[in-house]
């Protein structure tokens, strides 16, 4: 047996039922639910075991509200492995999601001024500028491009109309692109000759595929002192309900700063949390190289389905996560999840991260390859395509 079939259990239906009660608790049961970014696969043992002694010890009251100390250490190490970053532990601090992470840069660090968003983009990203009290300003990627990258001359153009901010997601969702280091330079020569900021999303840098390498944007010379990081252990671990997310400082006034907020800015984050965190960045190697290994097999069975179930879908192979971004304009169907959820299979409407932009949707492929097979199936059956029942 492979490592990935010995280290990765897929859930069965009911149990993925308990397990994900968003995702699966509330689709129908007729349906196969490919939206949500969560897998349906066992948590780590590693990662269970310690919540489950943590549990059991009683450790459920507050978390202790300081930056650094063993989950610090345990993700410096994490990325140094990972992805040969060098990061001061002390200037690790947490939160309770990345969302939250941004909203907290946002309000202490960032100019009153316009943020520049890449579309598509996580819909909470959409939202979260405008909560601050700020205008977003979008940066679309042509849907017809190559590749899922930034129009620098259009962020050129944006910041010098006043824009102050870049939120980045990188590796991206929903497009799966994993931003080179040229690509990110790019960003920086500019950001740097406005005088503006960078907050980086980088909650999917566990989930880069082979035939990619993440950067880490703070690894880049000249970001230390306007760029802060979002990262956690809860896409590539799936534990998003344990609630912690860690900001990444390489400056230390900048950390100040974000960790001298009022705590009623940042108090909310899970004790549990932290010790599911520690968990996996300290003992959750094998069990993510394996995780990784299916999530490659998982892309490479999507390219295989698309191209017989459907064959004028168009995507970029992703480079990163376990989301795919399907392009069917060629099925004429402006929202083609509305036929597919009649059809047996919940997928994420692409309006919801490019809005106004028709004929695309995002699809889950974190899942068993016959739960894969069976939702394009659904899909293709609903665009009047693919080879129907079987």
């Amino acid at each position: 047996m492979t490592a990935s079939e010995t280290l990765l259990r897929d859930l069965s239906d009911d149990e993925a039922r308990a397990a994900l009660p968003l995702k699966w608790g509330s689709t129908s049961p007729d349906v196969l639910p490919a939206w949500v970014a969560e897998m349906d696969y066992a948590v780590a043992e590693p990662v269970r075991d310690a919540v489950c002694a943590a549990v059991l010890a009683s450790h459920t009251g507050y978390p202790a509200l300081d930056a650094g100390g063993a989950l610090g250490t345990a993700y410096a190490g994490f990325a140094e492995r990972r992805f040969g970053q060098r990061i001061d532990p002390a200037l690790v601090l947490p939160v309770v999601d990345v969302t939250a992470g941004i909203r907290l840069v946002l309000d202490v660090l960032c100019d009153p001024a316009p943020v520049v968003v890449p579309l598509p983009a996580y819909p909470p990203q959409l939202a979260v500028v405008g909560i601050t009290g700020r205008e977003r300003w979008d940066l679309p990627v042509s849907p017809d491009a190559e590749r899922a990258g930034i129009d620098l001359d259009r962020l050129d153009a944006l910041l010098a109309a006043g824009a102050r901010t870049v939120l980045l997601t990188q590796p991206h969702n929903p497009c799966g692109h994993v931003y080179t280091r040229t690509e990110l330079e790019g960003v920086r020569d500019l950001v740097l000759r406005h005088g503006a900021r960078v907050i980086s999303d980088e909650i999917h840098a566990p989930l880069v595929l082979p035939g990619a390498t993440h950067v880490p944007y703070l690894s880049l010379p000249g970001t230390a002192e306007h760029a802060v990081a979002l990262v956690s252990a809860s896409k590539a671990f799936n534990v998003a309900g344990l609630r912690c997310a860690q900001v990444l400082c390489a400056d230390p006034a900048t950390h100040r700063r974000l960790a001298g907020a009022p705590e009623v800015r940042n108090d909310s984050w899970s004790p549990l949390g932290v010790v599911g965190a520690i968990a996996a960045y300290r003992h959750g190697d094998a069990w993510l190289d394996a995780l990784l290994a299916r999530l490659d097999d998982q892309r490479a069975l999507l390219g295989e389905l698309l191209a017989t179930e459907l064959p004028q879908a168009r995507w970029r192979r992703p480079e990163a996560t376990y989301l795919a971004w399907l392009d069917l304009r060629g099925y004429g169907v402006d929202d083609p999840t509305g036929p597919a959820l009649r059809h047996g299979v919940r997928l994420s409407p692409g309006t919801d991260y490019h809005p106004g932009l028709p004929g695309h949707l995002r699809l889950n492929f974190a899942t068993s390859p016959e739960r894969l097979t069976e939702a394009v199936r659904r899909l293709a059956v609903s665009l009047g395509s693919g080879s129907g029942p079987r």
